[in-house]
């Protein structure tokens, strides 16, 4: 049975947007003229309540969008706002240098294409490009998936630190379909057979009847900052097929990484 709404879930909602708002103006308070700055400054500034700024401050303090100086007192912003910062200024450089490329991959092999970063344990498709075929794999731009579970994310994992792979591993290898690999073991494997190849292959595992190839996109330090991919219907990229798709989407990746950069090693 359907739960009846009373006359307070509207207030209710207006009040928890009108705090998140405020929450916003306050961070919006910060410049680099004034780095830190008090309470009684920034509740002045929103006016409101020092009480309510005292509240806010706190709980972003707590999620580590600020933080409070020992000695003042004062307020800064905080790591957390520099993490997400550098997020956008990836996502915006990666996909400004590699677009002409991704519309060079769908022009050769005609399956979506996609361009994603990881962001702790999930990845975010940052540009997409569809195929211009019928039956075809569909996403929008920001939205994440699973890192585990995705030719992306794999491709991405697979040159990361042990402790990232490690953190992806403690969040949970849930299975979303029945191919999806959930046994840390196994999971390890198939990155090492990732750095191996040059890619990652991804065969239903996020999406029975689709299948995604992917490879990483290196920055000029040589750091996996993203990873390229395709995808399309099984009864397309058959084993055969993928086999074909590879070299262009490892190509793909390598361009991409020269533009942003990076100067690979020469072999001896």
């Amino acid at each position: 049975m359907a739960r009846r709404q009373t006359g307070k879930t509207e207030p209710r909602k207006r009040e928890r947007l009108s705090s998140v708002t405020t929450a916003m103006r306050l961070l919006q308070a910060f410049s680099e003229d004034e780095v830190d700055i008090g309470i009684s400054a920034l509740a002045k500034r929103l006016g409101i309540a020092k009480s309510t700024a005292h509240r806010l401050a706190v709980t972003l303090v707590a999620e580590g969008m600020l933080e409070q100086d020992r000695d003042s007192g004062k307020y800064r912003l905080g790591v957390a706002l520099f993490r997400l910062g550098a997020l956008v200024r990836r996502r915006m450089e990666v996909s400004n240098e590699a677009r002409p490329y991704l519309y060079s991959l769908r022009e050769t092999i005609n399956e979506s294409v996609h361009l994603a970063i990881l962001d702790g344990t999930e990845i975010m498709y940052v540009y997409h490009l569809e195929s211009t075929q019928a039956l075809r794999a569909r996403s929008d731009l920001g939205v994440r998936k699973p890192a585990h579970s995705t030719a992306e994310g794999q491709a991405i994992l697979a040159f990361q630190p042990p402790e990232v792979v490690e953190r992806v591993i403690a969040d949970g290898l849930v299975a979303h379909t029945v191919k999806t690999i959930t046994s840390p073991e196994r999971f390890i494997k198939a990155l090492a057979a990732v750095r191996q190849r040059g890619c990652a292959v991804e065969d239903e595992e996020s999406e029975i009847g689709m299948v995604c190839v992917a490879a990483p996109i290196r920055d000029d330090a040589g750091a996996v900052v993203a990873a390229v991919g395709i995808a399309g219907p099984v009864t397309r990229l058959s084993r055969k097929a993928v086999a074909g798709v590879i070299p262009h989407v490892i190509a793909t990746a390598d361009q991409i990484s020269t533009r942003l950069g990076y100067r690979a090693r020469a072999a001896g």
